[in-house]
C-alpha cells in the first residue's frame, strides 16, 4: 500500500506494556488494510504514576504535524487517547474506544482495588478473580500466567488509582467523531457503562457491541471488531485500503508464560 498522509493515518495508543500482546491480532489484521501505526509509553520505575506523563509525550510526538489523526486505543490506552481528545481536538479527526465506559476511568484498576479493600482476599486470588472478568474461564496454567502479567501491568501502566484513592473524570461529549466498543459480557465496562455513551453522541457517532469476549473481546475476534473500524472510518472519508487481504480467523486460545 502507498503511504498515506497523515490526516489517513491511525494510531493506535499503547501505555499497557505487558497487555500489549493482545491488542496484536487487532493490529495485524487492521494494518493489511489501512495505514496504522502504534505509540508506546512504558512507565519508569522512578516515574510517578500520572496519566500527564503519556499524555504530554503523545502530544510531543503529534505536535510536529498540522494534520489531524485518527486516534484509537482499549483501556488505559483509550483514556489517554481521550483524555487528549478531549485537550486537543483540533488534531484529532477520530476517536475509537474499546473496552472504554463512560465513566471512563472506571476500568480493570479500579475494580481491582476496590476489591482488594472490600474482599478477605489475597492478591493471588482477587488477580484470579480479574483473569475470569477479563479473559473468561481459563484452566489453572493460564491463569497462572495471566495472574503474572496483571501484576506487573499493575506496576508497568499509569492509571489514577491505588488502594488509597480513585480516580474519576466527568463524562462529557467528544468534540471529534467518536466510536464506542465493548462486549455483551464484559464484566469491567458492563453494557450499561457503554450504553451510557448514548447521551453524549454526535451525528457521526455510534456504540457498538461484540456479542462476547470479555474486556479483550478484541483478542478473540480481530476481524470482526476490526471490521468495524474500517467501517467507521471509511464513513468518516475514503481511506486506501488494500486488495485481495487473506482473511484471518479468530483466535480461540490465549497464549501466556
Amino acid at each position: 500500500m502507498e503511504n498515506t498522509t497523515m490526516s489517513q493515518e491511525a494510531l493506535w495508543i499503547s501505555v499497557s506494556p505487558t497487555l500489549k500482546r493482545f491488542h496484536r491480532p487487532l493490529l495485524k489484521y487492521v494494518s493489511r488494510k489501512l495505514t496504522f501505526r502504534e505509540w508506546e509509553y512504558e512507565q519508569a520505575e522512578d516515574e510517578p504514576c500520572s496519566l500527564e506523563i503519556p499524555l504530554t509525550l503523545l502530544h510531543d510526538y503529534l505536535k510536529s504535524s498540522a494534520d489531524p489523526i485518527h486516534l484509537c486505543g482499549h483501556s488505559t490506552g483509550g483514556i489517554v487517547a481521550l483524555l487528549y481528545a478531549y485537550r486537543f481536538p483540533e488534531r484529532v479527526k477520530s476517536l475509537t474506544l474499546l473496552g472504554v465506559g463512560v465513566q471512563p476511568l472506571i476500568d480493570w484498576h479500579a475494580h481491582y482495588y476496590t476489591d482488594r479493600q472490600l474482599l478477605p482476599c489475597s492478591q493471588e486470588i482477587v488477580l484470579a478473580q480479574m483473569v475470569r472478568a477479563l479473559f473468561g474461564c481459563q484452566n489453572r496454567d493460564r491463569t497462572k500466567g495471566l495472574v503474572s502479567l496483571l501484576k506487573r501491568d499493575l506496576k508497568a501502566t499509569p492509571s489514577p488509582h491505588s488502594l488509597f484513592q480513585r480516580g474519576s473524570i466527568e463524562p462529557k461529549t467528544v468534540p471529534s467523531p467518536l466510536m464506542v466498543c465493548g462486549s455483551e459480557d464484559d464484566v469491567i465496562v458492563d453494557p450499561c457503562a457503554l450504553a451510557g455513551w448514548n447521551r453524549y453522541l454526535k451525528a457521526d457517532d455510534r456504540v457498538w457491541k461484540c456479542s462476547q469476549g470479555n474486556h479483550f473481546f478484541h483478542y478473540y475476534y480481530p476481524q470482526l471488531v476490526g471490521n468495524q473500524i474500517i467501517d467507521f472510518y471509511q464513513n468518516l472519508e475514503p481511506l486506501p485500503v488494500k486488495k485481495n487481504v487473506p482473511r484471518s480467523s479468530n483466535l480461540k486460545s490465549l497464549n501466556c508464560p
